[in-house]
């Protein structure tokens, strides 16, 4: 006979997994990837599964060794599929699955953890549920956990490895602990080896707040573990370093790691405090339950020392040490972008629920706490009544119709009603003061972002995406004799994805045309699919209408071919080019596609 208590953590993680697939799988496929990087990862992981070579990611014929291959090998297999081009004509399912089933198996596994060690003082059978919702609910997640970009998949497998690390630590049994150790191997081969020290940034802050650091230390066998991680990790950067050489090295190691830990890259400069921001957008609403949970964690602290207490009853302060780990590391690192916080957002959500327990008994806190949170949904309710004031303030070149649009598709009412029904539901609940206040507005958040998010990814989609997938539906029909493909202003890489093709991205500046100039002559690439004929006669052109009006281009003879949203589809005449070319040249342009690196995105 199935014990009670199993027969209730299944329906613990049952529950969980329903509100994790509509948070995460629901609509996966709906809509076209999202420029610029999702496609790059998307087309590497494509390129894998159909030249056969698992070793090298390659995207548009040209290296890309910006992350590990763990993402694109997960959504190789996805490509590699019977049918997938039936079942998932966008390919956004296949790219975007590893972010959301990386995110729903850490949602189940923290639903879990604080099913299993609960915690002191603690009363409340919806702990486990709250805090996975605390994870899954937090916007950051929302929007990265369908996003075809590993950020979700390091967040998962990191998350899932410190979870079990923990796990392992509290555990009375001393046997082997292999998975903590080989989804840090994972996680290494996800994004590198940031992983690493997060990861031992946040044990050994965890082990100085402990008493008895050095009996946790053998329960996770350190020594043997790491043998298991470096055999899970290191293989891959052997073997690629051993093939490419000095290009790798410099490429992975040099730029995407320590250049972008010491030095800004790609304009994305921070100030110092950047992610204490982050930090306040990823945990809304819940932001003043996040603070309060920090609160009690460092008075756990101080209490562990003091009196002592159970190691099983230190989750919190494990949390509070893996997120002040990511806030402190990538708070000090030159580059900064939102995605960086991604890995702090589980232990976020656990000290959250550390909100959930210690303010049981404290009403008058509790009841603090929640005014502010009504406030916060307040001040989203009147952001959307006050649509029109900042609605004419969007202005986005690729999508100029954005603001109308919004208008038009019901988006903004939608928005208005939900965030003011949330507002009047959280009011009700501080008046009816009910136990379980907490979960009943996560549960209404979760439904109300089923609700919303669709339509907004579906607008987005149309606005942004369809014309590319259109104009790359007619450059299948249209194309000549393998006649190359250029791409001029605004670049986006899913032109390369949907099209199946080599694309050349390039300015609409002067040097663009004579770098596309000598690009067709000494710039040339091919991949498994297409192998693009250079002497052909002519080539088609993909450029948005601003480029379009720039002389350098316009003064070129062109046929026009189509029109999709704000691009234009052109086939020009090589001789044509290279006259207006020559004429620059004479004039003084240059070329600079070696230098300035063009397609670096």
């Amino acid at each position: 006979m199935i014990n009670i208590n199993f027969k209730k953590r299944l329906l613990n993680l049952f529950v969980i997994l329903i509100f994790g697939i509509l948070v995460f799988l629901l609509g996966l496929g709906s809509t076209g990837l999202v420029d610029e990087t999702p496609p790059l990862f998307a087309a590497a992981g494509r390129a894998m599964s159909e030249s056969g070579d698992w070793l090298t990611p390659k995207v548009n014929g040209m290296f890309r060794f910006d992350k590990p291959p763990l993402f694109y090998w997960l959504m190789a297999l996805c490509y590699s599929l019977p049918n997938n081009e039936i079942w998932d004509s966008l390919g956004t399912i296949s790219a975007r699955l590893p972010s959301a089933l990386a995110s729903l198996f850490l949602m189940l596994l923290i639903g879990d953890t604080m099913y299993c060690w609960p915690q002191k003082g603690e009363k409340k059978k919806f702990t486990p549920i709250v805090a996975s919702l605390g994870f899954a609910l937090s916007p950051l997640i929302i929007v990265w956990s369908r996003t075809a970009v590993s950020d979700a998949l390091l967040c998962g497998t990191l998350g899932i490895s410190l979870i079990l690390f923990w796990r392992k630590m509290v555990c009375s049994k001393m046997d082997h602990c292999i998975f903590p150790w080989f989804f840090l191997g994972l996680a290494i081969l996800t994004k590198g080896p940031v992983a690493f020290v997060l990861a031992a940034l946040t044990i050994s802050s965890f082990l100085l707040t402990q008493k008895d650091w050095k009996n946790l230390l053998h329960k996770i066998k350190p020594k043997r573990g790491l043998l298991i991680t470096i055999l899970i990790s290191l293989p891959w950067y052997v073997l690629e370093l051993i093939k490419e050489g000095k290009p790798f090295w410099d490429s992975f190691f040099g730029y995407h790691n320590f250049q972008r830990y010491t030095s800004v890259v790609n304009n994305h400069a921070e100030p110092i405090w950047f992610f204490f921001y982050i930090m306040i957008i990823g945990s809304l609403p819940f932001t003043p339950f996040l603070f309060y949970g920090i609160f009690e964690s460092f008075k756990d602290i101080k209490t562990s020392f003091q009196e002592g207490f159970k190691t099983s009853e230190s989750l919190f302060i494990f949390s509070l040490c893996w997120l002040g780990s990511v806030l402190v590391f990538f708070s000090i690192s030159a580059t900064k972008l939102p995605s960086y916080w991604l890995p702090a957002t589980p232990a976020a959500a656990i000290l959250i629920s550390n909100s959930f327990i210690k303010l049981q008994n404290q009403k008058r806190t509790y009841s603090y706490l929640w005014i502010f949170n009504i406030l916060i949904l307040f001040g989203f309710s009147i952001t959307f009544f006050l649509s029109d004031v900042w609605l004419g303030l969007i202005d986005d070149p690729e999508m100029p119709n954005l603001a109308s649009n919004l208008l038009t598709s019901g988006i903004i009412l939608k928005a208005r009603l939900i965030f003011f029904t949330f507002t009047v539901i959280g009011i009700v609940l501080l008046i009816i003061r009910s136990q379980n206040t907490f979960l009943y507005l996560q549960i209404f958040l979760l439904l109300g972002q089923t609700f919303l998010m669709p339509p907004i990814r579906k607008l987005g989609d149309i606005s942004r995406q369809l014309p590319i997938r259109n104009i790359s539906k007619q450059i299948l029909n249209v194309r000549q004799g393998g006649e190359t493909l250029a791409m001029i202003g605004i670049r986006k890489p899913s032109l390369h994805f949907y099209a199946k093709q080599i694309v050349f991205y390039e300015s609409s500046a002067a040097e663009g045309v004579v770098n596309l100039f000598e690009r067709f002559k000494f710039d040339k690439r091919f991949n498994f699919r297409d192998k693009p004929n250079y002497d052909s006669e002519s080539f088609l052109v993909v450029i948005d209408k601003y480029s379009s009006k720039e002389k350098y281009w316009s003064n070129i003879n062109h046929q026009k071919l189509g029109v999709y949203g704000i691009y234009n589809l052109w086939r020009i005449k090589k001789t044509d080019l290279n006259a207006q070319a020559i004429t620059l040249l004479n004039n003084g342009f240059e070329p600079n596609w070696r230098n300035k690196k063009v397609e670096k995105f």
